[in-house]
């Protein structure tokens, strides 16, 4: 059988399917799983959705902040949204207009995402308080608070199973919460090139920008920068890191063959079998495809603006990207 993977060697494999500008740049974006709206954030300091049938979108707002952590319940009845001022908050999805029906002060700090376990129950959320926490789904209520990274979290994420949530922080480090077992915690590896400390500017830079999950929930993703020369600046090279973290191994670090400067704001399986990656910053804005037991992409994709964030649908064949040019747009997979 021949797969996407494949075919998709030239640019017409993927395309522009459409565009919505907004008044000011993107932060983030996601998905609903019935594939009815694309939700995102912008330096508004609002969230906004957005219906790709109708071409319209509606704001709605309960933060005082920039918006970059968002996620959809399973069955896409609620989305949650965490700020930059440490806000969490529950919207019902679909309503004419949303109104948040709970807002949480849950980290002192940034909160930079958040995640829905498989069964719907549970959410994590992460911060520059260096904490992990987990909140009850329905009623907002703080089921645990998770110690243990030494470092700004950047990133959580449940396993496809719902047994397992992996945080990985700004250095790098990747711990295993084991929720079967009273979230016990152990660590998996250090991704020691998703991170540096600038002694000019005396500054660490580094952290999990994306994260994404093969379905047979072994091998994870972690996006990023690498090979960076100026922290201050943010300048780097895209980077994405394979691992296999019930063994803690490495399995393939992911760059692009030009080495494009900027970072991974965004990774997701496709399951022809290769994994999507959005690139922005410095060199502009791509989406690469990778096989994954290859250094370098097969295919690759120059996006109009640097990007921010990427959400591939429940259909896997439309893919959505926050630009910094003020535009949401929708790409869609050739088959």
């Amino acid at each position: 059988m021949t797969t996407i993977a494949d075919k998709a060697t030239e640019p017409e494999k993927i395309k522009l399917e459409s565009e919505y500008k907004h008044t000011r740049p993107l932060t983030s974006c996601i998905w609903d799983p019935q594939n009815r709206y694309v939700f995102f954030g912008a330096e508004d300091n609002l969230v906004h959705r957005y219906d790709p049938n109708l071409k319209t979108s509606i704001s709605f707002t309960a933060h005082d902040s920039w918006v970059r952590a968002m996620e959809v319940s399973v069955k896409g009845d609620w989305l949650v949204t965490g700020g930059y001022d440490g806000r969490l908050a529950w919207w019902p999805a679909a309503a004419e207009k949303p109104e948040a029906i709970r807002v949480v002060d849950a980290h002192q700090g940034w909160i930079r995402a958040v995640s829905h376990s498989s069964d719907g129950l549970t959410i994590a959320t992460c911060g520059n308080d260096r904490l992990v926490k987990i909140w009850n789904a329905d009623d907002g209520k703080l089921i645990r608070e998770l110690k243990g990274h030494e470092s700004h979290v950047y990133n959580v994420g449940f396993t496809p199973d719902g047994k397992v949530l992996i945080s990985c922080d700004l250095k790098g480090v990747l711990k295993a919460w084991d929720l079967l077992s009273d979230f016990a915690m152990r660590d998996i590896v250090k991704i020691e090139a998703l991170h540096k400390y600038d002694t000019t500017f005396r500054a660490d830079i580094g952290g999990a920008r994306c994260i994404g999950f093969r379905p047979d929930g072994v091998q994870m993703a972690i996006g990023g920068m690498t090979n960076v020369t100026n922290a201050f600046a943010g300048v780097g090279e895209i980077a994405v890191a394979l691992v296999d973290w019930k063994q803690g191994t490495l399995v393939q670090f992911l760059e692009s063959k030009e080495k494009t400067r900027g970072a991974a704001w965004g990774i997701a399986y496709h399951p022809d079998g290769f994994w999507i990656g959005l690139a922005g910053g410095g060199g502009g804005g791509w989406l690469y495809y990778w096989k994954g037991d290859a250094a370098n992409e097969f295919f690759k994709l120059k996006l109009k603006n640097e990007g921010r964030g990427m959400s591939l649908a429940a259909d896997n064949r439309r893919i959505a990207v926050a630009h910094a040019d003020a535009h949401l747009r929708i790409y869609r997979i050739q088959s």
